[in-house]
């Protein structure tokens, strides 16, 4: 049995790995910053078969709180093994080039943030030389578009820090995952057109579910945006900057 903390438990995909979780008869502290949501999953969970499930109202840009929730969490669940971090937002691009404030309040929200959470949960597992820690970073952050560069910037911090993370703490046993899904089909994309490189919330929480089960790396999800962003960072730049993207 897992006990496992979700940061930004209310998204999409985040609601989706906690069910997989949950009928794994795992223990889960769902974080997030509305009460009433966390509440309604935790029920579902609960249903599901999950051992225990808590909920913790936290506002991730708030760095102060970040060590009383997680020493909150431990004693809740009796331990702490798990530890998914999936909050995000999704910026206006053109509002963030006109507005420093909103270019940073992006990068707090999607990268500082998380960083600080990675952190402090790293030095926890690597002084007890388990557990393992996931995190939904994005292909945004594979390579700048003139479209996202802000988010993908972000995200692309979030992924090199992690890749740093799991260099360090691979000694120690403690295992870290990085998550990079592609097109999701969420709330945060509602105004988004959909087609065939879509997927659905559910086809990635499994995915998450099953990285983090296996202790895996890095996983693009679904599988074939490892490709696609593969030819997409080897184009060339005097090429890539002409591009429409």
């Amino acid at each position: 049995m897992r006990r496992v903390l979700i940061v930004g438990a209310t998204s999409a995909i985040a609601e989706a790995a906690a069910r997989r979780f949950a009928e794994d008869g795992d223990s889960l502290c769902l974080a997030g910053r509305n009460a009433a949501r966390l509440e309604a999953i935790a029920e579902d969970l609960r249903v599901r078969g999950a051992t225990q499930v808590d909920t913790l109202v936290l506002d991730a840009n708030d760095f102060a709180k970040h060590v009383a929730a997680l020493a909150r969490t431990t004693e809740r669940l009796g331990g702490l093994d798990t530890v998914l971090i999936a909050h995000g937002t999704l910026p206006d691009q053109a509002a963030c080039q006109a507005s420093v404030e909103a270019t940073l309040q992006a990068l707090a929200t999607n990268a500082i943030s998380v960083i600080a959470l990675l952190t402090l949960v790293a030095n926890r597992f690597e002084a007890s030389r388990a557990g393992t820690i996931a995190v939904i970073s994005s292909v945004a952050g594979d390579r700048g578009r003139q479209s996202n560069y802000v988010y993908g910037t972000a995200k692309g911090a979030v992924s090199l820090f992690t890749q740093g993370l799991r260099n360090r703490l691979a000694r120690s046993g403690v295992k870290v995952v990085t998550i990079k899904p592609g097109f999701v089909d969420t709330p945060m994309t509602a105004a988004f057109k959909k087609g065939a490189l879509w997927a659905t919330p559910d086809q990635v929480g499994r995915r998450v579910h099953r990285a983090i089960a296996r202790g895996e790396d890095v996983v693009y999800t679904p599988w074939f945006w490892r490709w696609i962003m593969a030819v997409i960072t080897a184009v060339p730049e005097r090429i890539f900057k002409r591009a429409r993207l």
